[in-house]
């Protein structure tokens, strides 16, 4: 029977889990940095292949796996060597499929440091929430991560994850198998193609400026904020009574104001919201200062901001 990529991707991370197989993303500048300590150095294990996306020669996989990436079409011969088209990370306990080193398109499906705060954040608010989550939503889902968790830890509720990105849908549907989630991945501009209200709302939204335009990290607006402001109007407008949305994101600073703090406050109120703000890092992504987009940005903290309605009466 022939075996669809999807499955044959399945098999090839059940097989990576069965051999202890871990691995811990970093951030695209670390990544680099760690590249130039030794710019030729070739895969000698799984790590090297699936976590640092280095090149390999076919004596490094077993026959199975490298049959196994053929068929889910994610290996890649090129010049220096085969190279695998994704990277599994760890987080949470699971294994999770998503875009290899380094993300340079702008359909890529990125997974880093900023996963393991936005979902460390989601399973906080779980973990102090007492109303129960019947239906839930992961807006730019990307990987999932945040959904999956969610699925996890309230298996009775409806998780819908929504993306624009086709190959991030993908992912996610595959990565919630792989996590034994029940999930429902649907192709949405935000909340646009799905209806009703949530309990909760989940975003990581894009924040960055980026020259490039990048689906998975250009935010648009001022400074990067324009996504994240229109994640929350959009959950403004759904959640039900007594629901939440928590959303994870980057603030620029100017001359020690927070203008996405203040933008976010008025939507707060004009949607009826009472909003929880903190900033869980005050200095991120300092190598971006020295684009000219950000001139006068003194720092980008990352911040989580909790929006909740109030309970019905």
């Amino acid at each position: 029977m022939q075996v669809s990529a999807d499955d044959a991707l399945i098999d090839l991370v059940e097989r990576l889990r069965e051999e202890g197989y871990a691995f811990t993303t970093v951030s695209p500048t670390s990544h680099a940095r760690i590249d130039a300590r030794s710019p030729d150095v070739r895969a000698r294990s799984l790590r090297d292949v699936f976590g640092w996306s280095r090149p390999f020669d076919e004596d490094v996989l077993s026959d199975a796996c490298l049959t196994l990436m053929r068929r889910a079409g994610i290996l890649a011969e090129g010049e220096d060597g085969l190279r695998s088209t994704i990277r599994v990370s760890s987080l949470d306990g699971k294994l999770f499929v998503h875009s290899a080193y380094p993300p340079s398109q702008s359909g890529a499906v990125f997974f880093g440091p900023d996963t393991h705060r936005f979902v460390s954040a989601v399973v906080a608010h779980l973990d102090g929430r007492t109303a129960p989550v019947r239906r839930a939503v992961d807006v730019g889902c990307g990987s999932g991560a945040a959904g999956i968790a969610v699925a996890a830890r309230a298996p009775d509720a409806e998780v819908v994850l929504v993306d624009v990105n086709d190959a991030a849908l993908r992912l996610a549907a595959l990565n919630a198998r792989l996590a034994g989630a029940t999930v429902r991945p649907v192709r949405s501009n935000l909340l646009d193609a799905v209806e009703g209200s949530f309990d909760l709302v989940v975003s990581n939204p894009p924040f960055m400026l980026d020259r490039a335009g990048r689906t998975y990290r250009h935010g648009g607006g001022t400074l990067g904020e324009g996504l994240s402001l229109a994640v929350l109007e959009a959950a403004g407008r759904r959640l039900a009574p007594g629901g939440s949305l928590v959303l994870f994101t980057g603030a620029c600073i100017v001359e020690g104001d927070d203008p996405f703090r203040t933008a976010a406050a008025a939507l707060c109120r004009r949607a009826g919201l009472d909003g929880s703000y903190r900033e869980i890092d005050p200095d991120a992504y300092g190598e971006e200062l020295d684009d000219p987009g950000y001139a006068g940005v003194e720092r980008i903290a990352l911040v989580v901001l909790t929006a909740t309605r109030g309970a019905a009466a």
